[in-house]
């Protein structure tokens, strides 16, 4: 968590107060859930290693997934505003978290003025990926939004220094589906239309991003 963990223009001192907070680490497996919808909220983690998704359950029994989160993002701001968390977080991998304690996050950012502000610099790039998706899935077509989420993924790859065109998918065809708001046979469909025109190459969970300008062309990408 490198904006978080080791933001600019902290003195020595403050970083070691900063790295013994965060110094609370928790492996999970596979499977595993990091927090259940409604548990009492008392932490937000840095995902240290692995990924996550995060979903909810609707009134007639189905899984809907609200998002991934992979190695350097944040998990449970979701519990920030009522106390209690919205969602459930779920290991996709064998992973690895540090807990916050959020109350003594929040000492510590009344004291430390540039942990504060880099703290609302990351809420405020959860709130824009949130409104991100929902213009995903208010405004685009099946192909446009599938095309977003792999672009997304490998804009987010490669910040964390990973290739941007050859990653391994953690989610099933299923849960990327219930994200985008779209059916299985969709999703699949639409794998197999993006290899078929020369834009990506997949074997099983295995993608290659063959044609990043095609995907982009795609869906009308500006930027």
């Amino acid at each position: 968590m490198r904006e978080l963990c080791l933001p600019l223009g902290l003195t020595e001192e403050e970083l070691q107060r900063l790295d013994d907070l965060v110094s609370n680490r928790r492996r999970l497996k596979r499977g595993d859930r990091l927090y259940s919808f409604g548990a009492p909220f008392d932490a937000i983690y840095a995902i240290r290693s692995g990924f996550f998704k995060t979903d909810v359950l609707l009134e007639d029994g189905r899984e809907q997934v609200t998002g991934f989160q992979m190695a350097g993002e944040l998990l449970g701001l979701d519990g920030i505003s009522s106390e209690h968390h919205t969602c459930n977080a779920v290991a996709l991998e064998d992973s690895e978290i540090c807990a916050i304690p959020f109350s003594r996050l929040e000492v510590l950012s009344r004291e430390i003025h540039t942990l504060q502000h880099h703290f609302h610099k990351v809420m405020s790039r959860e709130i824009v990926r949130d409104h991100g998706v929902m213009m995903l899935l208010g405004t685009m077509r099946a192909e446009e939004r599938l095309a977003a989420f792999l672009l997304n993924l490998s804009q987010r790859f490669t910040a964390r220094g990973f290739s941007h065109a050859d990653f391994y998918l953690r989610m099933t065809r299923e849960e990327i589906g219930s994200y985008l708001g779209l059916k299985l046979e969709t999703v699949s469909r639409t794998f197999s239309r993006f290899q078929e025109e020369g834009h990506i190459a997949v074997q099983q969970k295995h993608v290659r991003i063959l044609d990043v300008a095609g995907l982009k062309a795609l869906m009308n990408y500006r930027g």
